[in-house]
């Protein structure tokens, strides 16, 4: 982005509802973990014990569930085929750590069941990092040179990102969705427990939807400030 971007008070103006609602989504997401972080389940049931459970009740036998360090690191791996959990979700027997870890673990069961959403946006990854790495450069080269053509193509660029972003929000929502109901149906948690899981899980899907949320609003400024610039 160029300079004087930064002073530019329509990017302000597109770019600060997206920033307080990613604050905001940031806000919850911590206040619910810590908040079920502090209640332990009545079976005494951990993190790595509930996502093992979900592997091993859907027929996955070749996923591993390991432990990382770090805070909310958690992540499922296809490549090495991996569930990784943090310090605070593998060995705890809490509330938000059972809700994340089976999260973890409906990620995994949507890649060994072929889930399409998740095919797509492993598709977009490697165009998305290209994209995002030389998007800049297509953007200042397009303004010192005067070339529209590479202007409107790194918004072409940008615009891949947000549909990363949009196909994030189905298997995200996806995976809170199976992680909930093998909770619930594999008797993990108790009533309150379980809609303790639901609050962590669902402030976590909203920090997705401000994500979306960011890059679309950025996407429409750029738009309209390319295409300001070339009408003048």
């Amino acid at each position: 982005m160029p300079m004087f971007y930064y002073f530019d008070p329509l990017y302000f103006l597109f770019a600060l509802p997206g920033l307080l609602i990613a604050l905001f989504a940031q806000a919850k997401v911590k206040s619910n973990y810590s908040k079920y972080s502090q209640v332990f389940t009545q079976n005494n049931i951990t993190g790595a014990d509930a996502a093992r459970e979900i592997l091993q009740r859907n027929g996955i036998f070749d996923v591993e569930v390991k432990r990382i360090s770090g805070n909310l690191t958690d992540n499922f791996n296809p490549k090495d085929n991996t569930i990784y959990l943090s310090d605070g979700v593998y060995g705890s027997n809490t509330v938000s750590a059972v809700g994340i870890a089976s999260h973890e673990a409906g990620h995994a069961v949507q890649h060994a069941k072929n889930y399409t959403p998740v095919k797509i946006r492993m598709a977009l990854v490697p165009v998305c990092n290209f994209g995002a790495g030389i998007s800049p450069f297509l953007i200042i080269l397009g303004y010192v040179l005067n070339i529209w053509q590479l202007l409107y193509l790194a918004l072409g660029v940008f615009l891949l990102s947000v549909l990363f972003q949009l196909i994030t929000l189905p298997v995200e929502f996806d995976a809170s969705k199976r992680a909930l109901k093998s909770i619930e149906s594999y008797s993990m948690l108790n009533e309150y427990e379980l809609k303790g899981a639901k609050k962590v899980l669902s402030a976590a899907a909203l920090t997705y939807v401000a994500a979306l949320l960011q890059s679309l609003l950025i996407f429409l400024y750029y738009l309209l400030r390319f295409s300001g610039n070339r009408r003048n």
